[in-house]
């Protein structure tokens, strides 16, 4: 799909309708693709992991996942359609999923969370196959034998869909990598939507997504973790604004 510029990447043009659409094309392809949804911290984390830049300059689609990037590609002459997130985008797909009779397996979240899940999934859109899900265990990315274990699982039920739910850059960097060796047709980077999906951590009001405000709805929520990445670390946006304009 073409993508145009913004910041130290590119993205995809597309509203969420859009979007759907294309992984529809690809679930339709067979061919193993990936996407990954930017936001600020992904971003700033790219300026400084050429790794991480490489894994989502080469993704299937790019979408923006953040107000602030909606402001920052108008600011810079190259506006896009609209915010998508890979929490709002997901269950969007879910119901596809439900109406097209795609396949889907979760993966990541803490043990238990995937199956909740994929419990509440089976209860809002009915008729839809989760193929599995999975808890991978900590430090699993550094285990050859449980990256291969993972891989097996994976393949066993071949999914249209495959959502992987590790935070950045871990999620990216293990699709990257393995995308090719396990049989799934669409990896997505989908950070904590599981515990959303789960129940066990509440959005934002809509109003305050809306409004680019999610980031202090979740900071209020958990205040410590937070701060040095929303106050010290996603500060740094501004010099790449000024940089790359």
């Amino acid at each position: 799909m073409k993508k145009q510029p913004l910041l130290n990447t590119y993205v995809n043009n597309v509203n969420m309708k859009e979007a759907i659409q294309a992984i529809d094309k690809m679930i339709a392809q067979d061919k193993r693709s990936y996407i990954v949804p930017i936001n600020v911290d992904v971003v700033i984390k790219m300026e400084e992991n050429a790794y991480l830049k490489e894994i989502t300059d080469k993704a299937d689609m790019v979408l923006v996942d953040g107000k602030p990037l909606v402001w920052i590609a108008k600011w810079h002459k190259h506006p896009v359609k609209a915010k998508i997130s890979g929490s709002d985008l997901v269950p969007l797909l879910c119901k596809r999923a439900a109406e097209k009779r795609y396949s889907v397996f979760i993966i990541g979240g803490r043990e238990g969370v995937a199956e909740q899940a994929k419990k509440n999934l089976e209860k809002d859109f009915l008729g839809i196959n989760i193929a599995g899900v999975y808890a991978p265990p900590f430090g699993f990315e550094k285990s050859p034998k449980e990256l291969e274990n993972i891989n097996q699982i994976i393949s066993s039920v071949h999914p249209d869909l495959l959502i992987a739910c590790f935070g950045c850059p871990k999620q990216e960097q293990w699709i990257y990598e393995n995308y090719q060796k396990y049989q799934a047709k669409v990896s997505i980077c989908a950070g904590a939507t599981v515990d959303f999906l789960a129940g066990t951590v509440n959005r934002a009001p809509y109003w305050m997504s809306d409004y680019g405000l999610e980031w202090l709805y979740r900071f209020m929520r958990e205040p410590r973790r937070l701060f040095k990445r929303y106050f010290i670390d996603d500060i740094r946006i501004i010099k790449l604004i000024l940089k790359y304009r």
